[in-house]
């Protein structure tokens, strides 16, 4: 018989600090738990229950999900599902659930964009794999170029107008589509929680773009996904490329991506991270925590000890240096 989950009762004194998402109510965790790799079912389910019970016990309220998630697709979902029936249902309030709709998801026409009938068939999808009724946040998760914008906006509207989420959000849309979709979302009351975009010391396309600094002047929250460029910003390949990494795979990462330029910037940040007796990936993810306008940062995790290493940088002392 699988033993009962019981919360730490100092899960929100362990550390954790919030922070409030633009001009809303809602506060986050400044670092949240993302779902993109390690919960799928070709993972291992035991440990997606050690690190969601280790994040949640350390204050992480906030689990990110797609439904496109896994590998396979909907099978992170599939593990939240898991998840609620055996140890969360007791503290679905205290959780803060996202998922998506907006890459490939299933064949044919319907399967993929920003349609009314892709973006609200795959949210009816989600709900039933992660066993809940709502979402508190849903997201439309890129930017389609051919639907029109009205009708994608208009299905996040509808769909928290029928209880299905409670916010919504969007991620990898440009400027000027961000800005169309605050004005829309605010003249019909369901105003733009946040946005969710790839920040990070190698990746700094959202400030470059200008997307922080709207964010910041209209009150929408801003959370950083793959934040240390898939490993890179880590000490995983300082001295080359391990045979069991993530870039030897080359599925997400190429080997070629290594270039002598990089790996020297690479191990500067690295002497720099070592000079504030931390690690590179702690830097890395305190840097994106102390950038204008952000809300939280996004960490995957293999294992608690990763997780533990990373919820290090909540304390990280800010820094200025030019990087």
């Amino acid at each position: 018989m699988k033993e009962i989950y019981y919360a730490d009762k100092n899960r929100y004194s362990n550390g954790m600090a919030f922070e409030r998402c633009g001009r809303s109510g809602v506060l986050l965790p400044k670092v949240s738990l993302g779902f993109w790799h390690n919960f799928g079912s070709v993972d291992p389910y035991e440990r997606s229950r050690e690190i969601t019970h280790y994040a949640f016990d350390h204050g992480i309220t906030h689990f990110d999900l797609a439904n496109n998630y896994g590998p396979v697709y909907g099978s992170a979902e599939e593990t939240m599902g898991r998840l609620m029936d055996e140890d969360f249902r007791p503290y679905r309030d205290e959780l803060f659930i996202s998922s998506k709709a907006g890459y490939d998801m299933w064949p044919g026409p319907y399967g993929d964009w920003g349609s009314r009938k892709y973006l609200i068939a795959s949210l009816d999808q989600s709900l039933k794999r992660m066993k809940i009724d709502y979402v508190d946040l849903f997201y439309s998760h890129r930017y389609d170029p051919v639907t029109p914008l009205e009708e994608t906006l208009q299905a996040l509207v509808d769909i928290v107008r029928a209880g299905k989420a409670l916010y919504v959000g969007i991620s990898r849309w440009p400027l000027e589509a961000t800005r169309f979709a605050a004005k829309y979302l605010k003249e019909r009351d369901v105003p733009l929680l946040i946005y969710q975009g790839k920040l990070n010391m190698l990746d700094r396309e959202p400030q470059e773009e200008g997307i922080l600094d709207f964010c910041a002047e209209e009150g929408i929250g801003f959370i950083s996904f793959s934040p240390l460029a898939q490993g890179l910003l880590t000490d995983r390949y300082l001295n080359g490329i391990p045979s069991d990494s993530r870039m030897s795979k080359g599925k997400f990462l190429k080997e070629e991506m290594l270039t002598p330029e990089l790996l020297a910037k690479l191990r500067h940040y690295n002497e720099v991270a070592e000079s504030r007796g931390e690690t590179l990936a702690e830097m890395a993810l305190a840097w994106i925590l102390h950038q204008k306008g952000v809300t939280s940062v996004l960490v995957g995790a293999s294992s608690t000890a990763q997780l533990e290493k990373n919820l290090r940088c909540i304390n990280a002392t800010p820094f200025d240096e030019v990087l």
